[in-house]
């Protein structure tokens, strides 16, 4: 694609809504496009924890563009096997994780969320105007820009507002109303939490089956704590069980009661962890990514699931696409229009990857699960190393600073 060239305005002002990947991934391009970006975030602080996530394919270039490959690859965890094993402990096979998620070793990188979000931060927060502790309470558009009231109270106007506030975003409910019709339920739930490093492992992961369930401890590294995961077949929750985490503990406990393997040590773990994350696993399938002065990014806008493995890869190539076509299209509609006809397909496929991740690792029925343990025993088919054609499906525009 021939390059484009910034348009040289003045410098317009943006609220990013949310401090995770997205949000200050874009905010770092739009500052270098000359924008004057405020990130509003309704934590205290930028948070440093949370499990593991992967960039591969076409989110490398991004952040090599971005000028930070060289600090992600510093922060790489690499892990090198996954084992399977029975309710009883048992191995049933051992897998190089790029072998499951269609990664290519030595490319991608696995990096800590936390560790990410703070590489992010730390590229903009002498260049970007933090809110932090404070969320969007209402849009009021109109010709010259959107005024926006913050639960703080405060009020301001912005030119454009951009929600990267995550599959259940706020932004996205006020600038386009009930959600439930772009929240596609996968089938599933889990609950995520830390425990205690007690198998010594590192650089690796266990994963323990049985029908419509799955039991995960993961040591990313020389760590004396593991990241713990419980997910589960479910119909979809309602709202009240995701904001009440009693309940979900409660859900959690009920459902995984008798299992065998590091499932009652993880139960034990469960009802007395600080730092419980649970959720639905869904991915957001939107006709459009934007309404007038208001557009999403990230999971808002397109969330894949953590059965695609591609959630922040697809954040990171969307945050770089967005900030360049506000940078070069001439004008806000121009831009929403390029940003959406540039990542729609990438999306999409990259979306389409979810099924084959549930299949491999959220086996429904005895069926599945013995035919899953079969395909993983199979000897190893050769790979052209290239990886999954989805990830790398997306040429980055050079939008020339």
């Amino acid at each position: 694609m021939p390059s484009t060239q910034p348009t040289g305005r003045t410098a317009r002002t943006v609220l990013v809504s949310g401090s995770g990947i997205a949000g200050p991934a874009l905010a770092h391009r739009l500052h270098r496009y000359g924008f004057e970006v405020t990130v509003v975030e309704k934590a205290d602080a930028v948070r440093d924890s949370g499990y593991p996530v992967d960039i591969r394919g076409t989110a490398l270039e991004a952040v090599r563009r971005m000028g930070l490959l060289p600090r992600m690859r510093e922060a790489h965890i690499d892990t090198r096997r996954l084992t399977f094993v029975d309710a009883e402990g048992a191995t049933v096979a051992v897998q190089r994780p790029e072998s499951l998620t269609g990664g290519v070793a030595g490319r991608d990188i696995e990096i800590r969320r936390g560790d990410l979000v703070t590489i992010l931060y730390e590229a903009v927060r002498d260049d970007v105007a933090y809110r932090l502790g404070d969320s969007i309470a209402a849009l009021h558009e109109h010709a010259d820009g959107v005024d926006v009231t913050f639960d703080s109270g405060a009020r301001h106007t912005y030119d454009l507002v951009v929600g990267a506030d995550g599959m259940h975003s706020r932004t996205r409910r006020l600038a386009f109303g009930t959600a439930a019709h772009v929240q596609r339920h996968l089938g599933y739930c889990f609950a995520g939490f830390t425990v205690p490093n007690h198998l010594g492992l590192s650089h690796e992961g266990i994963v323990c089956n049985t029908p419509g369930r799955a039991a995960i401890l993961y040591g990313p590294g020389d760590t004396s704590r593991l990241h713990a995961f419980l997910a589960f077949a479910h119909d979809e929750p309602s709202r009240e069980l995701l904001r009440d985490p009693a309940a979900q503990r409660e859900l959690t406990a009920s459902v995984f009661a008798g299992g065998g393997w590091e499932v009652p040590r993880m139960l034990d773990g469960l009802r007395t962890a600080d730092d419980l994350f649970f959720d639905a696993v869904g991915q957001i399938r939107m006709s459009d990514w934007s309404r007038g002065r208001v557009a999403l990014v990230g999971d808002a806008a397109h969330a894949p699931s953590f059965l695609s493995g591609q959630g922040s890869s697809l954040a990171l190539a969307g945050a770089y696409v967005l900030a360049g076509e506000l940078a070069t299209a001439g004008g806000h509609r121009a831009a929403f229009a390029g940003y959406e006809r540039t990542m729609r397909k990438f999306v999409e496929l990259n979306q389409d990857l979810a099924p084959g991740g549930a299949a491999a690792l959220l086996p429904r029925t005895a069926e599945e699960l013995a035919r899953r343990d079969r395909a993983l025993r199979a000897p190893a088919q050769p790979r052209d190393n290239g990886g999954d054609p989805a990830h790398t499906a997306l040429t980055l525009p050079d939008y020339r600073h």
